[in-house]
């Protein structure tokens, strides 16, 4: 794991307890069920550390609290770092204990409400509360949470709880500026871009002109020019907004991609790729199962989501990729890419996948656990489970509804 605050964090071993919840992986939950002092030890180190490979991406919060309740533990420590001075603890522990009020800890829920009425980071839990709560649970805040405000604006004006308040904040007088955007054609936008004279802030405005348009196919052939290499260290990389004009062509670009992987600039690869992802035939999957092969070996734990997601659309003539795939599934600490390893697993080798729908069911992504519930194997431990997710608070309504549908015997 690697942030901009941190040393890179070695991850346990993923046939270890630890390894498995620092992961979020279902089996560490099922372990923690049979084990419940070894797993106490291990969520409580997972607690006192991010264990997010992303954390902007990566979900935990929900996980932990469910541990943190099945295994009765105290909520000291999450306490202390929702009172300290670092801010990431404090992000971390907050969505935890909203999380655990929502299964019934009053403890929990107490320790918020009077963060809002004294704590440094206020207003980002009562945005969290606000997000998550029933309106009841911070409705009574509304006097002392203006009173902090003490005449300014809030953070986030546009979410709840200040929705509910908003004739409680005075309205501030904001000043628009209608300014009329040129619309240059096509012709002038790619004139620019076929323009070796044209600085990369042109060639951006001209691609984020094009990327809301019909489809250009004129710009193919510009493509493995339409890069920039400034500033130096981070190499070579497309324009900005280029992928995203690419991508509206579909499948007219195939054919330029597939000279674009054979190339020797990784950007302008890495783009044919993904186009072949998305819409190519059989016949391109030796480059993209590569592809994905090379990841593994590098240790690449970002991006393979997507090839993933391509390789699902060839079903059972991608049966190549299904042992890799399943070594990204079983040992990527990137959890919001293993739904897309499990979805495509599936398509991959239908019937095959037992063990891996089941050990979703309690996965920290909310992908994984619905599609598990959509797909895993019927069973009593199955019913028993789908149960659980149906009255679950913590759970979305969208989930909620699919295991109530599984368990009335449909999946629609």
């Amino acid at each position: 794991m690697t942030d901009e605050s941190s040393e890179p964090v070695e991850y346990a071993p993923v046939d270890t307890l630890l390894g498995l919840l620092e992961r979020g992986r279902g089996a560490g939950w099922l372990w923690v069920k049979e084990d419940r002092e070894a797993g106490a030890e291990a969520v409580l180190d997972c607690l006192r550390r991010e264990t997010r490979y992303d954390r902007q991406c990566d979900a935990r919060h929900d996980y932990h609290a469910l541990l943190v309740r099945e295994l009765a533990l105290p909520v000291d420590l999450l306490r202390q770092q929702l009172d300290g001075a670092d801010e990431d603890d404090h992000d971390r522990a907050r969505e935890i204990l909203a999380a655990l009020a929502l299964t019934g800890s009053v403890e929990a829920r107490e320790v918020l409400r009077r963060y809002v009425r004294s704590g440094r980071w206020w207003q980002g839990v009562l945005d969290t509360l606000g997000e998550r709560w029933p309106a009841p649970w911070w409705g009574d805040l509304a006097e002392v949470a203006v009173g902090r405000l003490d005449g300014a604006e809030p953070d986030y004006p546009s979410s709840e709880p200040w929705l509910s308040w908003r004739e409680l904040v005075p309205e501030r007088r904001r000043s628009v500026r209608h300014v009329q955007a040129l619309a240059p054609g096509n012709v002038r936008l790619l004139a620019v871009l076929a323009d070796g004279g044209s600085s990369v802030s042109e060639r951006s405005a001209a691609l984020s002109a094009l990327a809301w348009r019909p489809p250009v196919p004129e710009i193919l052939p510009l493509v493995p020019e339409l890069f920039t290499a400034v500033p130096a260290e981070l190499g070579a990389r497309p324009v900005p907004r280029l992928g995203r004009v690419v991508e509206r062509l579909g499948v007219l670009a195939v054919g330029d991609a597939r000279v674009w992987v054979a190339s020797d600039r990784p950007w302008l690869a890495r783009l044919g790729l993904a186009v072949l992802a998305r819409h190519g035939e059989v016949r391109d999957l030796p480059p993209l199962l590569a592809e994905l092969e090379r990841q593994w070996a590098a240790g690449q734990w970002c991006g393979s989501d997507d090839l993933a997601d391509g390789l699902a659309r060839f079903g059972p003539a991608a049966v190549g990729a299904a042992p890799v795939l399943r070594r990204f599934w079983e040992r990527t600490p990137h959890s919001c890419e293993r739904p897309s390893y499990l979805r495509a697993l599936a398509a991959i080798g239908p019937g095959a996948m037992g063990a891996e729908l089941a050990e979703s069911l309690w996965d920290c992504e909310e992908e994984s656990r619905l599609f598990a519930v959509k797909h895993a194997p019927d069973g009593p431990e199955l019913r028993f489970r789908l149960a659980e997710l149906q009255g679950s608070p913590v759970e979305s309504e969208e989930l909620r509804a699919a295991a109530a549908r599984r368990l009335a015997g449909g999946n629609r």
